[in-house]
Protein backbone atom coordinates (compact mmCIF):
# COMPACT_ATOMS: atom_id res chain seq x y z
CA UNK A 1 0.00 0.00 0.00
CA UNK A 2 1.63 3.26 -1.32
CA UNK A 3 1.76 6.23 1.32
CA UNK A 4 0.08 9.16 0.08
CA UNK A 5 1.77 12.53 -0.50
CA UNK A 6 0.74 15.76 -0.10
CA UNK A 7 0.49 16.34 -3.73
CA UNK A 8 -2.40 14.01 -3.73
CA UNK A 9 -4.71 16.05 -2.10
CA UNK A 10 -3.27 19.85 -3.31
CA UNK A 11 -5.98 19.70 -6.02
CA UNK A 12 -8.78 18.22 -3.96
CA UNK A 13 -8.90 20.97 -1.56
CA UNK A 14 -12.86 22.39 -2.38
CA UNK A 15 -13.68 18.85 -3.18
CA UNK A 16 -12.43 18.31 0.30
CA UNK A 17 -14.01 21.83 2.16
CA UNK A 18 -18.06 20.77 0.72
CA UNK A 19 -17.19 17.64 1.62
CA UNK A 20 -16.80 18.51 5.01
CA UNK A 21 -20.14 20.77 5.00
CA UNK A 22 -22.09 18.42 3.66
CA UNK A 23 -24.79 17.09 5.96
CA UNK A 24 -23.69 13.87 7.03
CA UNK A 25 -19.90 14.47 7.55
CA UNK A 26 -21.07 17.93 9.30
CA UNK A 27 -23.37 16.21 11.26
CA UNK A 28 -20.54 13.20 12.35
CA UNK A 29 -18.30 16.08 13.31
CA UNK A 30 -20.68 17.51 15.07
CA UNK A 31 -20.96 14.19 17.16
CA UNK A 32 -17.35 13.51 17.45
CA UNK A 33 -16.70 16.74 19.11
CA UNK A 34 -19.09 16.32 21.53
CA UNK A 35 -17.67 12.90 21.82
CA UNK A 36 -14.26 14.55 22.86
CA UNK A 37 -15.41 16.09 25.81
CA UNK A 38 -15.07 20.09 26.52
CA UNK A 39 -12.49 22.05 24.54
CA UNK A 40 -12.54 24.59 27.51
CA UNK A 41 -8.90 26.31 27.94
CA UNK A 42 -7.09 22.94 25.97
CA UNK A 43 -5.35 22.34 23.27
CA UNK A 44 -6.21 20.34 20.52
CA UNK A 45 -4.79 19.15 17.66
CA UNK A 46 -6.50 17.70 13.83
CA UNK A 47 -3.95 15.33 12.37
CA UNK A 48 -4.96 15.37 9.00
CA UNK A 49 -7.22 18.84 9.46
CA UNK A 50 -7.88 19.38 5.86
CA UNK A 51 -9.31 23.14 5.59
CA UNK A 52 -9.95 23.27 9.17
CA UNK A 53 -14.21 22.97 9.43
CA UNK A 54 -13.75 20.73 12.34
CA UNK A 55 -11.48 23.04 14.42
CA UNK A 56 -13.43 26.04 12.97
CA UNK A 57 -15.74 24.44 15.88
CA UNK A 58 -13.66 25.01 18.71
CA UNK A 59 -13.13 28.68 18.33
CA UNK A 60 -14.87 29.92 20.90
CA UNK A 61 -13.74 27.25 23.46
CA UNK A 62 -9.92 26.38 22.63
CA UNK A 63 -7.58 27.80 24.54
CA UNK A 64 -5.12 26.70 21.13
CA UNK A 65 -6.20 25.08 18.02
CA UNK A 66 -3.31 23.34 15.88
CA UNK A 67 -4.01 21.86 12.50
CA UNK A 68 -1.79 19.44 10.90
CA UNK A 69 -2.23 18.41 7.19
CA UNK A 70 0.08 16.64 4.23
CA UNK A 71 -1.02 18.82 1.77
CA UNK A 72 -0.04 22.35 1.79
CA UNK A 73 -2.68 23.69 -0.32
CA UNK A 74 -5.17 22.37 2.51
CA UNK A 75 -3.01 24.12 5.45
CA UNK A 76 -4.14 27.25 2.96
CA UNK A 77 -7.10 26.76 3.26
CA UNK A 78 -7.36 25.95 6.73
CA UNK A 79 -5.19 29.07 7.48
CA UNK A 80 -7.82 31.43 5.76
CA UNK A 81 -11.32 29.91 7.70
CA UNK A 82 -9.37 30.05 11.02
CA UNK A 83 -7.80 33.18 11.12
CA UNK A 84 -10.88 34.67 11.66
CA UNK A 85 -11.95 38.10 13.68
CA UNK A 86 -14.12 36.37 15.80
CA UNK A 87 -11.61 33.83 17.43
CA UNK A 88 -10.66 33.25 20.47
CA UNK A 89 -8.60 30.27 20.65
CA UNK A 90 -4.24 30.94 19.38
CA UNK A 91 -4.13 29.25 16.27
CA UNK A 92 -1.56 27.29 14.07
CA UNK A 93 -1.94 25.33 11.09
CA UNK A 94 1.18 23.34 9.72
CA UNK A 95 2.23 20.95 6.81
CA UNK A 96 3.03 17.70 8.75
CA UNK A 97 3.17 13.92 8.65
CA UNK A 98 1.24 11.64 10.60
CA UNK A 99 3.95 9.41 11.27
CA UNK A 100 6.29 12.18 12.85
CA UNK A 101 4.11 14.98 13.89
CA UNK A 102 5.53 18.77 13.94
CA UNK A 103 4.85 18.38 18.20
CA UNK A 104 6.56 17.76 21.31
CA UNK A 105 6.04 14.99 23.42
CA UNK A 106 2.65 15.03 25.76
CA UNK A 107 1.85 19.00 24.56
CA UNK A 108 -1.67 18.48 23.74
CA UNK A 109 -5.15 17.86 25.41
CA UNK A 110 -7.48 16.75 22.37
CA UNK A 111 -6.16 14.73 19.45
CA UNK A 112 -8.40 14.62 16.28
CA UNK A 113 -8.41 12.80 13.40
CA UNK A 114 -11.02 12.12 10.83
CA UNK A 115 -10.67 9.75 7.96
CA UNK A 116 -7.51 9.52 7.99
CA UNK A 117 -5.37 6.53 9.92
CA UNK A 118 -7.53 4.18 7.68
CA UNK A 119 -5.18 5.85 4.98
CA UNK A 120 -1.92 5.26 6.08
CA UNK A 121 -0.08 2.13 4.88
CA UNK A 122 0.97 1.59 8.62
CA UNK A 123 -1.87 3.01 10.94
CA UNK A 124 -0.58 2.12 14.30
CA UNK A 125 2.67 4.34 13.19
CA UNK A 126 0.16 7.00 13.33
CA UNK A 127 -1.28 6.04 16.61
CA UNK A 128 1.83 5.77 18.42
CA UNK A 129 2.64 9.62 17.13
CA UNK A 130 -0.87 10.73 18.57
CA UNK A 131 -0.10 8.82 22.07
CA UNK A 132 3.35 10.52 22.02
CA UNK A 133 1.74 14.38 21.90
CA UNK A 134 -1.11 13.60 23.85
CA UNK A 135 -0.38 14.72 27.87
CA UNK A 136 -1.65 12.16 30.17
CA UNK A 137 -5.53 11.96 30.21
CA UNK A 138 -5.40 13.25 27.07
CA UNK A 139 -8.41 12.42 24.60
CA UNK A 140 -7.83 10.68 21.35
CA UNK A 141 -11.13 11.12 18.76
CA UNK A 142 -10.82 9.25 15.36
CA UNK A 143 -13.65 8.76 12.68
CA UNK A 144 -12.84 5.51 10.00
CA UNK A 145 -14.87 3.53 7.97
CA UNK A 146 -16.18 0.21 9.21
CA UNK A 147 -15.48 -3.41 7.80
CA UNK A 148 -19.03 -2.88 6.37
CA UNK A 149 -18.21 0.40 4.44
CA UNK A 150 -18.12 -0.07 0.49
CA UNK A 151 -20.02 1.71 -2.25
CA UNK A 152 -22.84 -0.52 -2.57
CA UNK A 153 -23.81 -0.12 1.11
CA UNK A 154 -23.32 3.18 1.20
CA UNK A 155 -25.75 3.73 -1.67
CA UNK A 156 -28.28 1.85 0.17
CA UNK A 157 -27.42 4.31 2.36
CA UNK A 158 -28.08 7.11 0.69
CA UNK A 159 -31.13 5.60 -1.06
CA UNK A 160 -32.98 5.25 2.76
CA UNK A 161 -32.11 8.70 3.85
CA UNK A 162 -32.28 10.23 0.12
CA UNK A 163 -28.84 11.68 0.15
CA UNK A 164 -28.00 12.67 -3.38
CA UNK A 165 -26.19 15.29 -5.25
CA UNK A 166 -23.19 16.03 -3.78
CA UNK A 167 -24.49 14.84 -0.78
CA UNK A 168 -24.39 11.13 -2.49
CA UNK A 169 -21.04 11.88 -4.62
CA UNK A 170 -18.89 12.10 -1.55
CA UNK A 171 -20.29 9.68 0.16
CA UNK A 172 -19.28 7.27 -2.63
CA UNK A 173 -16.29 8.88 -2.92
CA UNK A 174 -15.28 7.82 1.07
CA UNK A 175 -16.87 4.25 0.19
CA UNK A 176 -14.58 3.90 -3.13
CA UNK A 177 -11.24 4.57 -1.11
CA UNK A 178 -12.40 2.45 2.17
CA UNK A 179 -12.47 -0.69 0.38
CA UNK A 180 -8.94 -0.02 -0.81
CA UNK A 181 -7.64 0.72 2.46
CA UNK A 182 -7.71 -0.40 6.40
CA UNK A 183 -11.09 -1.12 7.67
CA UNK A 184 -11.23 -2.33 11.52
CA UNK A 185 -13.87 -3.64 13.54
CA UNK A 186 -13.77 -2.25 17.02
CA UNK A 187 -12.45 -5.58 18.46
CA UNK A 188 -9.45 -5.09 15.94
CA UNK A 189 -9.42 -1.38 17.07
CA UNK A 190 -9.55 -1.74 20.11
CA UNK A 191 -6.82 -4.46 20.61
CA UNK A 192 -4.56 -2.41 18.37
CA UNK A 193 -5.41 0.98 20.82
CA UNK A 194 -5.14 -1.36 23.99
CA UNK A 195 -1.52 -2.57 22.48
CA UNK A 196 0.10 1.26 22.10
CA UNK A 197 -1.12 2.59 25.59
CA UNK A 198 -4.62 3.67 25.31
CA UNK A 199 -7.81 2.91 27.58
CA UNK A 200 -10.65 3.63 28.45
CA UNK A 201 -11.79 2.84 24.57
CA UNK A 202 -15.56 3.73 23.09
CA UNK A 203 -16.72 3.50 19.72
CA UNK A 204 -20.03 4.74 18.46
CA UNK A 205 -21.50 3.46 14.69
CA UNK A 206 -22.32 6.28 12.43
CA UNK A 207 -24.43 6.05 9.25
CA UNK A 208 -26.17 2.82 10.40
CA UNK A 209 -22.81 1.34 10.59
CA UNK A 210 -20.89 2.44 7.93
CA UNK A 211 -18.61 3.91 9.58
CA UNK A 212 -17.53 4.37 13.44
CA UNK A 213 -16.59 7.29 15.86
CA UNK A 214 -13.55 6.13 18.13
CA UNK A 215 -13.05 7.91 21.86
CA UNK A 216 -9.79 6.70 23.70
CA UNK A 217 -8.09 8.01 26.55
CA UNK A 218 -4.33 7.98 27.05
CA UNK A 219 -2.25 6.82 30.13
Amino acid sequence: MRKMSGNDFDSLVSFFDEMAQTNWLSTIHDQLKSLSGSWENKTVVDVGCGTGRLLYRGLEEANQLIGIDLSEQMVVAAEGLLRSPEMKAKIEVVVGDAYNLPLKESSVDVALSTCVMFLLPEPEKGLIELKRVLCSNGVLAMLNPAPEMNPSRARAYANDHQINGFELESLLAWSNVSTKRHRYTNEELTKLLNTIGFTNIKHVQVLSGLATITIALNV
